[in-house]
Formats: C-alpha cells, sequence, structure tokens
C-alpha cells in the first residue's frame, strides 16, 4: 500500500469524499484528486496538515506504513467471534453506546444507531462493526461479564440468522420487551427460535421467530481486567 493509498483509506475510513477531506484540511481539492489518483506524491506539509487534523492517525502508519493506522486504547483482553464470511479491515473505528444489554427485561431500543454515541473504539484486525454496548447481568457468564463491551454487526435481514452464533437481540412477546444477548439454534417447534444463555443456571426458552425485532451479530468482546 503506497501513502496515496494510505490517505484514500483515512477519507473512507472517516465516511468522507475527496471535496469533504479537502474542505476538512485547508488543502485544494484537485490536489487530493490528483493524490488519490496517484500523479502526485503528497507533500510533507499536506501530510502535517492531515496528522494536525486527524488527531488520532498514526503518523507512523501514515508515512511508512508500519503500525496501526489508529492509535487507540489496547484492552486487556479482546475475544472474536468470527465466520469466514468476515471481511477484515487494517483498523476499525466503533461507536460505544450508552445501552445496556441485559439478560432479561428491559425497555427495548428500536434502533441502537439513532442514539449518539459516548466514545469511539478503534481495535484492529476486527470484520466491520456497527457499534458497541456494554454488557450487564450473567447470562452469558463466564464468557461475558458485566461491564464487557460487545461489538455487534447488525442484521438487516432476519433470515440470514446463522444457527448456534451469538446475537444482540430485541423481542418484543406477549406484551414484554427485552434486549438480551443469547445464542440462537432453531427449536423443535415450527416458527420459533431457542434462546439459549451460555450461563447454564439460565434455562433455554422458545420465542416466536416473529417477535424478533432487531438482531445484531457478535463479533468481539472487550474485557477490562485492571480499572488502576
Amino acid at each position: 500500500m503506497t501513502i496515496n493509498n494510505r490517505i484514500d483509506l483515512i477519507i473512507k475510513q472517516f465516511g468522507l469524499n475527496k471535496n469533504s477531506f479537502s474542505t476538512k484540511i485547508g488543502v485544494n481539492p484537485t490536489v487530493i484528486h490528483n493524490i488519490i489518483k496517484g500523479r502526485n506524491a503528497p507533500s510533507f506539509e499536506l501530510l502535517n496538515k492531515i496528522v494536525l487534523t486527524f488527531d488520532n492517525i498514526n503518523p507512523e502508519w501514515l508515512l511508512t506504513g508500519e503500525g496501526p493506522m489508529l492509535r487507540g486504547i489496547k484492552p486487556d483482553e479482546i475475544n472474536r467471534f468470527s465466520s469466514k464470511a468476515d471481511t477484515y479491515l487494517h483498523t476499525v473505528r466503533i461507536p460505544l453506546y450508552n445501552v445496556e444489554a441485559i439478560g432479561g427485561v428491559v425497555e427495548v431500543y428500536d434502533s441502537i444507531a439513532d442514539t449518539e454515541p459516548i466514545a469511539w473504539l478503534e481495535i484492529p484486525n476486527l470484520p466491520k462493526c456497527d457499534g458497541a454496548i456494554y454488557m450487564v447481568g450473567d447470562s452469558m457468564y463466564p464468557l461475558l461479564k458485566s461491564g464487557d463491551i460487545i461489538i455487534y454487526k447488525v442484521l438487516n435481514d432476519l433470515q440470514n440468522i446463522l444457527w448456534g452464533e451469538m446475537y444482540l437481540l430485541s423481542i418484543a412477546h406477549n406484551g414484554d420487551a427485552f434486549l438480551t444477548v443469547k445464542y440462537v439454534k432453531q427449536s423443535d417447534t415450527p416458527g420459533y427460535v431457542t434462546l439459549i444463555s451460555y450461563n447454564e443456571h439460565h434455562q433455554p426458552k422458545d420465542f416466536p421467530f416473529d417477535s424478533i425485532r432487531f438482531a445484531a451479530h457478535i463479533k468481539a468482546s472487550v474485557r477490562i481486567n485492571s480499572m488502576g
């Protein structure tokens, strides 16, 4: 990957286009256009503008390609729950939302992404993810503990649920609404799914498939082992 390619990756990483990126760093759009096309090499002054504007960009990565693209906190422990279809990126920037995932009944959230992120996570070598929330409760203990951060990819079509995988689910059934993290398996009862906890003290329970209002595939979790 050339330095021109890395600048193009920065533009895509922050959801910009060449014009908005040019405006943000204060250069003529033609300059960026020619760099992305490989016609010109970026000047030191332009690289300095990028680093000053995007202060979480790793300057070493920008100049040499070495190290992670983004500078961020290194978690003590990262668990990945991935499938062969996952597309891995060099570094993923993930919004952290203030939504509690509880192994019980809570207020349902129709759209987590409508909430303003409270922070951003920057983790290398993860598949594309849509967001992260804190885990509360012991339904997935000890695999997931209360306070762990769970990272997810929203499922746009519920028919694409992978049986046996772990999901963040919004369920509405018999007047109750709750958000939970469970393994999802096919039920022996037609039209139903079985939700299974990792904690053996929680019994599996069946719900109608059409009671699932929202599903997000759990891709990874982050656990901070030291608070000091």
